[in-house]
């Protein structure tokens, strides 16, 4: 059975950080200064695409500091059984990396009347920067690190899922039309493998292509677990002909039509993202960068550039 993710309920934030004043969060008793905050949004390349009528934009973090996220909203992970905090224990470039982690599931199965997942994240929220919502086509390039138990779950009932990350061309709080990339363990072809959820609509799961059983019988190309893994994701929300692929490791794995969307990348997060019934389990994140491309070459190109 697939991912729980007929609607998206928006993201429940309970903070912003403004510009003008210092930020302090108190994640798992600890308090931590300006741990999840904005980094400058500067043009980095000299071309202009079709339909752009600046220079193409980049977002980078590799979670050094404390301004990385500065007047983006974050969830409060302590209402969701999390916690989250910049780590120096598992890291892949510089002194830390965003660590957030489950202490306790939040029910019984993932099938409640009430949709209770887990979360701790900031969220990157381009709107809110100069020049507004990024172009797309965009590639997002992300290390993570996943420990988490998903388990299937008896018939009939909703199995455990992770999402590494949410795109959404929605402005509002709501962030109504979103694509994920997640992972689930539902005893199904592609169980174990990253795929894209939501494409081409909201609530479906239709692929052009998918990584699975039936094209890597040796399962090459499931989802390693406890390792750093590469992710690229190109998303195209053009409102006609959208579309969205995830490369890991340089490989593909996922690739959907995507509809309904309005041509701009407004907002994302990535993090942690999780089922209701998840007792415990945590994820690491290392050099994001959010980069507006002028079409899929250049973002090939990126993805076997090393990153």
């Amino acid at each position: 059975m697939p991912e729980p993710h007929t609607a998206h309920s928006g993201c429940p934030v309970t903070s912003t950080f403004g510009k003008n004043r210092n930020t302090v969060l108190i994640l798992s008793g600890r308090l931590i200064v300006s741990i999840l905050v904005m980094g400058l949004c500067s043009p980095v390349l000299s071309q202009v695409a079709v339909g752009h009528t600046s220079l193409l934009r980049s977002f980078e973090s590799s979670f050094e500091s404390s301004d990385d996220f500065r007047g983006f909203s974050i969830v409060r992970a302590e209402d969701f059984d999390c916690a989250q905090e910049l780590a120096s224990k598992m890291v892949l470039q510089g002194g830390f990396s965003h660590k957030a982690w489950i202490f306790k599931a939040r029910a019984e199965d993932n099938d409640g009347w009430i949709y209770r997942p887990h979360r701790a994240y900031p969220t990157i929220q381009l709107h809110k920067t100069p020049g507004g919502s990024f172009r797309t086509p965009c590639l997002i390039s992300l290390w993570v690190n996943l420990d988490m138990p998903l388990k299937q779950k008896s018939k009939g009932k909703i199995n455990d899922w992770f999402s590494f990350a949410t795109l959404s061309c929605d402005e509002s709080d709501r962030w109504n039309r979103c694509v994920l990339v997640n992972i689930t363990n539902d005893g199904g072809p592609c169980s174990g493998y990253i795929h894209l959820v939501h494409v081409p609509k909201h609530g479906e799961q239709i692929h052009l292509f998918q990584a699975g059983n039936d094209n890597d019988p040796k399962g090459e190309l499931r989802f390693p677990f406890n390792q750093w893994v590469r992710l690229d994701i190109l998303i195209d929300f053009d409102g006609r002909n959208g579309y969205a692929k995830v490369w890991q490791n340089v490989i593909l794995v996922s690739y959907a039509k995507v509809e309904g969307g309005k041509g701009t990348l407004a907002q994302t997060h990535f993090g942690l993202y999780a089922s209701a019934a998840i007792p415990f389990g945590s994820i690491f994140n290392d050099k994001l960068r959010i980069k507006e491309i002028l079409n899929e070459v250049e973002a090939i190109a990126l993805v076997k550039a090393q990153w």
